[in-house]
């Protein structure tokens, strides 16, 4: 399997050709304490320098096109291959089509489809879902399998080799069979999503969209556990079983999309997230059952969030975001979804710092936690950072479970913000 080590600033720059002013900036979308003051002028300078130093000197553009990947390779083999005289299935049909498809297939004919196409399959929404997560498994050994060949040919540098048993760590981790994979792509930094709890009988269903360094290897941490996409969704699952014992629950900790790095200029535009929604689309129309959905969107990922907001099936009842540099919408109003839109900001989050300004393609725009954008304003308590509302144990995980579980009548507001109604809670008065 080819694979290019992901990149770092030092690497595009010319030597000697940056101010550190830029890199404080950027890197700033990785920290608790950003360095700068909270005023635009101060924001936005440094963010126009990166801006027209990138552009100006080409680091935007990509060099030689590289071989392509090992998905694009399997979905060009199953777009030429055929089943019974008939061509198979584009993987960008509507999910019921696909679901048509694989419902006239015989145990034997799908099973042959996932071992041969496994990345296809494993990442096909109308797909059975049993047969999703084998085939994701036999991706993953076949992804851990190219990995050490990789590492045994060698020639890497001490970072380099580190990384990639890193990745081959967490190949033969993801692998493990009591582990549910509902996406997987080796391909770049790696996407991936994982399933807790019974997904097909789920009575409600959460999804969580998290931000800046979503891939194969910030997926799943020891350290920071609970700022990762898994810890998220475990800290949830479980907060969600001890609000509802009685209420079957699943939870889904999507990285399923091309999040931008901590220092990289994609963190200040829509591109990513653009691309984002349009993932997130496909996983919801692909999911089984009816349950209601809410989506839990932190950080970079509540872009998506609203970007995807107007194009949200209607089984998605709720939009929880936490920490959001915005939703690239002026007001609730003009996110167009039918959803109840909730947020919260922990008090010492330095994105609250972060003037919520759209500036061209800079900028996500109005702060959904302002009274002004027209969200319901729910507690954060003491979530400390920019990383801390997943942890277990702070209000601010207690109002998501209770957002995810439907309980809303039992969430604590923001301080300040009073019931309008029983069934309207924290929602602001005009």
């Amino acid at each position: 399997m080819c694979h290019t080590p992901r990149r770092g600033l030092s690497d595009l720059r010319p030597e000697g050709s940056y101010d550190a002013r830029i890199v404080l900036t950027v890197a700033a979308l990785r920290q608790d304490r950003p360095p700068w003051k909270a005023t635009a002028r101060r924001v936005l300078l440094p963010l126009a320098v990166v801006f027209a130093v990138l552009a100006t000197a080409g680091w935007m553009a990509r060099g030689d096109t590289p071989p392509p990947s090992a998905y694009t390779r399997e979905h060009d083999a199953w777009s030429r291959d055929t089943l019974h005289g008939a061509p198979l299935p584009g993987p960008d049909r509507p999910a019921a089509e696909i679901s048509a498809f694989f419902a006239g297939l015989t145990d034997a004919e799908a099973d042959t489809l996932a071992l041969t196409y496994p990345l296809v399959v494993g990442n096909l929404a109308g797909a059975p879902l049993t047969l999703r997560y084998e085939a994701n498994r036999v991706a993953l050994a076949d992804a851990a399998e190219a990995e050490r060949e990789r590492i045994a040919i060698g020639g890497f540098s001490p970072a380099g080799a580190h990384e990639a048993q890193r990745r081959l760590n967490r190949f033969e981790t993801l692998a493990s069979p009591d582990r549910q994979i509902l996406a997987f792509d080796p391909s770049g930094r790696g996407k991936v999503a994982e399933v807790l709890g019974d997904l097909e009988s789920a009575d409600r269903v959460a999804l969580i969209v998290p931000g800046v360094d979503s891939d194969l290897l910030g997926f799943q941490k020891t350290f920071g556990k609970y700022t990762a996409p898994v810890g998220m969704a475990q800290a949830l699952y479980r907060e969600e079983r001890d609000l509802e014992p009685d209420l079957n629950t699943a939870v889904i900790a999507w990285a399923d999309y091309d999040a931008p790095t901590g220092i990289a200029m994609s963190a200040f535009t829509g591109d990513r997230a653009e691309a984002g929604a349009d993932r997130l689309l496909t996983t919801l129309t692909g999911l089984p059952g009816e349950a209601p959905v809410a989506l839990l969107c932190h950080s970079y990922g509540s872009v998506v969030c609203g970007l995807a907001a107007d194009r949200l099936p209607a089984r998605v009842t709720d939009i929880a975001v936490a920490g959001s540099p915005g939703m690239r919408a002026p007001d609730v109003t003009a996110l167009g979804t039918g959803a109840r839109v909730w947020a919260m900001v922990a008090e010492d989050d330095w994105i609250s710092s972060v003037p919520h300004l759209e500036v061209g393609p800079l900028g996500h725009g109005a702060d959904p936690a302002e009274p002004e954008f027209g969200a319901r304003l729910l507690s954060a308590g003491d979530a400390e950072g920019h990383g801390g509302y997943f942890e277990p144990g702070a209000e601010s995980l207690v109002n998501l479970a209770l957002v995810a579980t439907g309980a809303v009548d039992d969430v604590r507001c923001a301080p300040g913000v009073s019931y309008c109604a029983p069934s309207d809670p924290c929602a602001v008065l005009t």
